[in-house]
């Protein structure tokens, strides 16, 4: 069974950073392209940041570009998003996101439960 969780949200002041953890387990990641999302009430889910392996390459949306960093420790199957000089605006729940293609036609993706961060201004 593939579980992606999510820990290492809550409340923080603006300017403060927080770092989200992505624990994956009956996956190996650097298999799955890997990435963050965010979703605010009413909203749909907004791609935050990317991995690809085994280049290791990256890609932020304009947002949170240069001070945000996602990571990954593979031989521990974690990975982490890194978010400095936090604003309200970065307030929503943070996804963790697994996906890989199959064949032409067909993906294979998977879905952490979410998990809150609140930033106060």
């Amino acid at each position: 069974q593939v579980q992606l969780v999510e820990s290492g949200g809550g409340l923080v002041q603006s300017g403060g950073s927080l770092r989200l953890s992505c624990a994956a387990s009956g996956i190996t990641i650097t298999h799955y392209y890997m990435a963050w999302y965010r979703q605010t009430p009413g909203n749909g889910r907004e791609l935050v940041a990317t991995i690809t392996f085994p280049t290791g390459i990256t890609n932020y949306r304009e947002s949170v570009k240069g001070r945000s960093t996602i990571s990954s420790d593979n031989a521990r199957n974690l990975m982490f998003l890194q978010i400095d000089d936090l604003k309200p605006e970065d307030t929503a729940v943070y996804y963790c996101y697994a996906r890989r293609r199959i064949d032409s036609s067909k993906s294979q993706e998977y879905w952490g439960q979410g998990i809150q961060v609140t930033v106060s201004s």
